[in-house]
């Protein structure tokens, strides 16, 4: 790698400035680091950095392909950078991520949008060879057929200095039925122990105070005769003082060695993102989700037994095919049941390539609306009432930005809270006694040691 990212840099090393790269990540915290590794690799071969298309030398928008809104964004997106190659037909334009893994969506880009000079999958280590065929040739590129690797992480353009994502493994095996992201990022493999402590351990001494285990079935990592549950453990071994929060797991593989992991550990945030995706034993045997609502239910049930105070979050799927009323009641049953802190719902994507999208549905879009407004109207009388119970209790919170003399930051369980003070406090652990609440968001002040 270091030889190309050195020819690489010796072409560019023949322009009268640095060249400048903008990049935009669509879609999930992986995609995001992703893109972090992609401009890494570049500013090691000499490019700057912009936050904006128009001055960038190099455009590249890093796509996700889990919702088709974010596909219809991405198009559109592209379209508008037509006028951008026409002021600048030297810019060169890129497309990479999830979305261009499909081949009939990069055929389609490499058809429809003309502009564009690149196209690539997951793997940033394929761009440097991809840039320097197009600066010799002027050519288009493509390459999704990349292997299923673990990619190295030597070169990393992070842009926070509070927060930084870590991931452990990369790839899925369990094949949802409505899921793309086997097919587009491959089976699961995982990274060494030993190169998550060494990469976490430089964190810690650069004073980055939240850590992001990120993975599409975290909780499935398995390296070196190291599970999950034991990495989570020599993590919170490493001297420093930071937390850490992983995503997404997966409920099937929530065992209660990882649950009592997650207890013992002081560093690992007492809050877990459980996604349900529905309550309906039925619906989740139709997305090859391999637990039951009762098994859903117990492992919630064990996590709260071992860890009072618990905040739990979840994702939710609603309008599955052929979803009926009994099944959407199912789903509603366990909101109320377990009273998540937080959920993220969807309106059922079809995805091209999936199981799920050979089912020919019957339910009504409209009943599907109707539902999702049921569920967000439950939860958020479940979140008004959670909030609530926190005014009089004092919670950590690290502190993320100050706005005209209010701090915002989260408490370990991932809620949002506020309070006054400086600027000099961001990037601090604070306790914060909350005096008031929101649906959504803490009020407090800060308990002075």
């Amino acid at each position: 790698m270091i030889e190309i990212l050195e020819k690489l840099s010796e072409t560019f090393s023949k322009r009268q400035s640095p060249p400048l790269v903008f990049l935009h990540s669509f879609g999930c915290r992986q995609n995001v680091s992703d893109g972090e590794s992609t401009v890494g690799l570049l500013v090691k071969a000499g490019c700057g950095v912009t936050d904006t298309p128009d001055n960038a030398d190099i455009i590249i928008y890093n796509t996700c392909a889990v919702r088709e809104n974010a596909e219809k964004h991405v198009y559109g997106v592209l379209g508008e950078l037509t006028h951008i190659k026409e002021r600048n037909p030297d810019v060169i334009i890129g497309v990479c991520g999830c979305m261009v893994k499909q081949k009939h969506v990069a055929e389609f880009i490499k058809k429809t949008y003309r502009h564009v000079d690149f196209l690539f999958g997951n793997n940033a280590e394929t761009l440097p060879d991809i840039l320097l065929e197009i600066l010799d040739k002027r050519t288009f590129m493509m390459n999704i057929n990349e292997p299923d690797i673990i990619p190295e992480r030597e070169f990393i353009q992070r842009k926070s200095k509070i927060f930084a994502d870590v991931p452990i493994m990369y790839g899925c095996n369990n094949f949802c039925t409505y899921c793309i992201v086997p097919y587009v990022r491959g089976r699961e493999r995982s990274r060494s122990p030993h190169d998550i402590i060494e990469e976490i351990k430089a964190l810690s001494k650069d004073n980055i105070k939240e850590i992001m285990l990120l993975g599409q079935n975290a909780n499935s990592y398995s390296s070196d005769n190291v599970d999950f549950a034991e990495l989570l453990l020599k993590i919170n071994d490493i001297d420093g003082d930071f937390r850490v929060r992983f995503m997404s797991p997966h409920p099937k593989d929530m065992g209660s060695d990882v649950l009592q992991a997650i207890a013992q550990s002081e560093k690992i945030c007492k809050h877990i993102h459980l996604p349900l995706q529905s309550g309906s034993n039925r619906i989740l045997e139709a997305m090859n989700r391999r637990y039951t609502k009762e098994k859903f239910l117990e492992t919630a049930d064990k996590a709260r037994s071992l860890m009072p105070g618990l905040s739990i979050s979840t994702d939710i799927i609603v309008g599955f095919p052929n979803e009926t009323a009994e099944d959407f009641e199912d789903t509603l049953d366990v909101v109320k049941t377990i009273g998540f802190t937080n959920i993220f719902t969807f309106i059922y994507s079809k995805r091209s390539g999936t199981k799920a999208a050979e089912i020919i549905d019957l339910t009504p879009k409209d009943e599907k609306t109707a539902r999702m407004t049921r569920l967000l109207s439950l939860q958020n009388e479940i979140s008004t009432k959670i909030m609530a119970d926190f005014v009089g209790k004092t919670v950590k919170v690290l502190i993320e930005e100050q706005k005209d003399g209010i701090l915002f930051g989260k408490s370990e369980h991932s809620i949002g809270v506020k309070t006054p003070g400086d600027p000099g406090e961001v990037g601090t652990f604070k306790d914060v006694k909350i005096t008031g609440a929101k649906r959504s968001e803490l009020y407090g002040e800060i308990v002075n040691s």
